[in-house]
């Protein structure tokens, strides 16, 4: 062991800092190429997802501007509903007064029984 130690005292200091010195720029050599592969990677995958995101945007904006077109077309068959319903109601009016006209004459224009009669109608009692 004395051998040993006698050995290394033998190597001078600046020997031993610059062996040290080499193997620390071995190591971090070593570590550079492989943060450069993961960054490589990493570079790769963002990328991917770039296109993705890209891709999902474009499909987004599609479905938005279909989604507008329903709801106006949907809005528009409302709009034009109501107006079938309404136009329906003033040409129904006549016959409906016309009908409560009849049905007031028939049980002797007491409003509460044509009613009550026409309930026990529609619902066959």
């Amino acid at each position: 062991m004395n051998a040993a130690l006698a050995a290394i005292k033998a190597i001078p200091p600046w020997l031993v800092l610059a062996m040290t010195a080499a193997g620390v720029i071995w190591w971090q050599h070593g570590q550079l190429q492989d943060a450069r592969a993961d960054v490589a990677e990493m570079a790769g995958e963002a990328g991917a997802c770039q296109a993705a995101r890209d891709n999902l945007v474009a499909l987004t904006t599609e479905q938005g501007k279909a989604l507008g077109d329903l709801q106006l077309a949907s809005q528009h068959r409302q709009a034009e509903a109501q107006q079938a319903v309404d136009a329906a109601k003033d040409r129904a009016q006549a016959d409906f007064q016309a009908a409560n006209r009849l049905q007031q004459e028939r049980t002797g224009g007491d409003q509460c029984q044509a009613a009550t009669s026409i309930i026990d109608k529609e619902l066959g009692l």
